[in-house]
C-alpha cells in the first residue's frame, strides 16, 4: 500500500499500543481508518503527518485505509480541491482502499437527523447566529436554552422537512442536537447538526439545500465506513464526547472510537487553511502550489521529495502533546535525501566575466568532473573551458580582509575541475564598479593531473561564457516572519462553523490590531540571473541538483522553459542543526 525507506511503520507509540490490544482483546478483527480532508484548500505540511499516521498504521496490521472527502460545506469546497489532494496523497506515496465522499451519505444523515427529533433530541432553532453565539455561555457560565428548544416533535419534523425542500433561505433556521445547553463541555450545548446553504456542491449538485455540519456528519460517516479507530489531532479532543452521543443516538450499527495524537506545527510556517487562501486571494504568493507555501504541491514545487516528507514526519513521531518542529528539522531531511541522488554541478548566481589572457583565443578543451563525490556511480560529465568564464561577483574583492582566500589582485586561487588562475588587472566601468577581470592561468596546475608543486588556500566555482546557459534563480527565505506564528486549530476551522463563526478567528485579529499579514516576510522571494553549465539546457521541471557552494536546487514547473531553465533553491548546503542521536 505504501513505499517506505529506511524504517518500516511507525515507531512505538500509544495508538500503535490501543491498536495491538484491540486486535489481541477480539475487539475488532481488521483496522479500518481513514484520511478524511475538506476539499476546502489543498494539503499542506500537518496533513502530511495525519496521511502518514492513518495508512502506515492500517498497512502495518493489516489493515485498510479510505480516503473520504469530507464535503459538508458546499460555499467553500471545490473540485480543484479533490483532485490535487488526491494527486497529493499519491504523490506522497500512499493509496487508498476506497474512495469515499461525505455528500454520499447525505440522504443517510437526513434519516438520522430525523430519528434525532423523533426521539425528542434534535430541534429546529429560528435564532440567528448572533443569538446562538450570545447564548452560548462561556467556559466559567452556562448557556441559556433557546426560546424554540421546547418545540413539539411533530412542528420540528414539519419545519425540517420545509428546510430541505428549501422553503427557507439561508440562515433563517438551523437544526440543533438537544443536548445539555449547562454542559461543562461547550460542544455539548446544543451544537447546531444541519444548515441552510442554496448553493451549488461539486458531487451532488442541487439536489440538497441543507447540509450537515462537520461534527454531526464525521461520527456518522465512520459508522458507516466499519472505521474501527478514528484518528484525529488533538485539538478534536474536546469533540469526542459529541461524536460518541452521535454514534450512540442516532443509533448507528457500528462503534467507532476516536483517538487524538498532536498535531504538527513547523516554525515560521502558518497551516491554517483560511490563512493560507487569504494568502493566494491576496496574491502574497502565486498560488496553493507557490514554493514559499507549507502545501504539499508548494513542496513539491520547491524541490522537496515525498521521502524527505515521510522521514520528517516519521522523527516527529506520535504523541499526544502539542509541540513545535524547527523548520531546520525539516531542511534537515531534504539535504539527507538529496545529497546522494543529485548530480553536483556548477552555477554562477551573480556573474564577474574573467578573462584568462594567455588562454589560447578560439580553443576551448573539455574537462572531466564528477557528477557526485559522495556517489560514484552517478558517474562523470564533461565541461568546456576556454579564454573566458564567468565567476561569482563576491569571490573577488579589491581590498579584502584578513583571511580571505579567494580572488583578488596578485592572489591566486583553484577554479574547481580546472587550473589555478590568478588576478592581474581590475577593469571597472566609469562608476568605479568592477566588471571584468584579467587573469592568468598555470597549463601544469590542471585538476587530476597530480600537481603538487604549490598549494593555494582558496577554490572557486566557474561557468565557461561562451556556451553558459543564462538562468534564472529563485532564493526563498521563509514566508512568516515571526518564528511562532498563532495558529487557529483545524476545529476553529472546520467545527465553529457551528454557530456561524466561520470569520470568528479573523475577527479575533482585527479586534486585537493585528494580522497574520503583518509578519508576511516581504524579502522572502529574491529572483537573480546568472550562468549554468551547457548540459544543464535540457534540465526538466523537478530536475534536483547540488550547485557547488550555493545548494540544492530544482527546476521549477511553473516558470521554466525548454533552454530557460527557472531553478528554485530548496535548501542551502549546511545548517547548524544536528539530529539528536537517538
Amino acid at each position: 500500500m505504501i513505499n517506505v525507506e529506511n524504517h518500516h511503520g511507525t515507531p512505538s507509540n500509544f495508538i500503535k499500543n490501543i491498536i495491538t490490544e484491540d486486535l489481541k482483546s477480539g475487539k475488532v478483527k481488521e483496522i479500518v481508518t481513514r484520511f478524511p480532508p475538506e476539499p476546502n484548500g489543498y494539503l499542506h505540511i500537518g496533513h502530511a503527518k495525519a496521511i502518514w499516521i492513518n495508512f502506515t498504521l492500517a498497512d502495518e496490521f493489516g489493515g485498510k485505509t479510505h480516503l473520504r472527502f469530507d464535503d459538508t460545506n458546499p460555499v467553500k469546497e471545490d473540485i480543484e480541491y479533490v483532485n490535487s489532494i488526491k494527486e497529493d496523497v499519491k504523490w506522497l506515496g500512499y493509496d487508498w482502499e476506497e474512495l469515499r465522499f461525505a455528500s454520499d451519505y447525505f440522504e443517510e444523515m437526513y434519516n438520522r437527523a430525523v430519528l434525532l427529533i423523533k426521539k425528542g433530541k434534535a430541534y429546529v432553532d429560528d435564532q440567528s447566529a448572533e443569538e446562538i453565539r450570545a447564548t452560548r455561555g462561556t467556559l466559567t457560565s452556562p448557556g441559556q436554552n433557546s426560546p424554540y428548544r421546547d418545540r413539539s416533535v411533530e412542528e420540528n419534523l414539519d419545519l425540517f422537512e420545509r428546510m430541505r425542500a428549501g422553503e427557507f433561505g439561508n440562515g433563517e433556521k438551523v437544526l440543533r442536537a438537544k443536548i445539555d445547553m449547562s454542559s461543562p463541555n461547550i460542544n455539548l450545548r446544543d451544537p447546531i447538526i444541519y444548515r441552510i446553504a442554496h448553493a451549488h456542491h461539486h458531487n451532488t449538485g442541487d439536489k440538497w439545500c441543507i447540509y450537515p455540519m462537520y461534527a454531526f456528519a464525521h461520527p456518522i460517516e465512520d459508522a458507516i465506513e466499519g472505521v474501527t479507530h478514528s484518528l484525529c489531532s488533538l485539538e478534536f479532543e474536546d469533540q469526542r464526547p459529541f461524536y460518541d452521543w452521535v454514534i450512540a443516538e442516532c443509533e448507528m450499527p457500528a462503534t467507532p472510537r476516536q483517538y487524538e495524537f498532536g498535531r504538527l506545527n513547523v516554525s515560521h510556517t502558518v497551516t491554517s487553511k483560511r490563512k493560507l487562501k487569504q494568502l493566494v486571494d491576496e496574491q502574497f504568493v502565486d498560488g496553493w502550489d507557490d514554493p514559499r507555501m507549507p502545501t504539499i504541491s508548494g513542496l513539491r514545487r520547491l524541490g522537496y521529495t515525498p521521502e524527505a516528507i515521510r522521514n520528517f514526519v516519521y522523527e516527529a513521531g506520535i504523541s499526544k502533546s502539542y509541540g513545535q518542529v524547527d523548520r531546520q528539522v525539516m531542511e534537515h531531511f531534504i539535504r539527507e535525501d538529496l545529497k546522494l541522488k543529485a548530480p553536483r554541478t556548477m552555477a554562477v548566481l551573480d556573474p564577474l566575466k574573467v578573462v584568462i589572457t594567455n588562454y589560447p583565443e578560439g580553443q576551448v578543451e573539455w574537462l572531466e568532473a564528477e557528477n557526485n563525490s559522495e556517489n560514484p556511480e552517478m558517474g562523470s560529465r564533461q565541461i568546456p573551458f576556454s579564454r573566458e568564464i564567468y565567476i561569482e561577483q563576491e569571490d573577488f574583492m579589491e581590498n579584502p580582509p584578513s583571511k580571505y582566500f579567494r580572488l583578488f589582485p596578485g592572489n591566486e586561487v583553484r577554479l574547481k575541475h580546472a587550473y589555478f588562475i590568478k588576478c592581474n588587472e581590475v577593469i571597472k566601468d566609469e562608476n568605479g564598479k568592477v566588471i571584468e577581470l584579467h587573469c592568468t592561468y598555470d597549463p601544469e596546475t590542471k585538476s587530476g593531473t597530480g600537481f603538487t608543486g604549490r598549494k593555494v588556500k582558496g577554490t572557486i566555482h566557474w561557468v565557461e561564457a561562451t556556451q553558459a546557459v543564462p538562468a534564472e534563480f529563485r532564493l526563498y527565505e521563509p514566508l512568516i516572519a515571526d518564528e511562532e506564528p498563532e495558529e487557529e486549530t483545524e476545529v476553529q476551522q472546520e467545527i465553529a462553523g457551528d454557530i456561524g463563526a466561520d470569520n470568528e478567528a479573523g475577527e479575533t485579529e482585527a479586534a486585537a490590531g493585528k494580522s497574520f499579514l503583518d509578519f508576511v516576510n516581504p524579502n522572502s522571494l529574491q529572483i537573480v540571473h546568472g550562468f549554468v553549465e551547457p548540459n544543464m539546457k535540457e534540465a526538466k521541471p523537478q530536475d534536483k541538483f547540488q550547485f557547488f557552494r550555493h545548494g540544492y536546487f530544482n527546476v521549477d514547473s511553473k516558470y521554466s522553459k525548454p533552454g530557460e531553465p527557472v531553478f528554485n533553491r530548496v535548501v542551502s548546503l549546511k545548517s547548524s542543526f544536528q539530529l539528536p542521536k537517538s
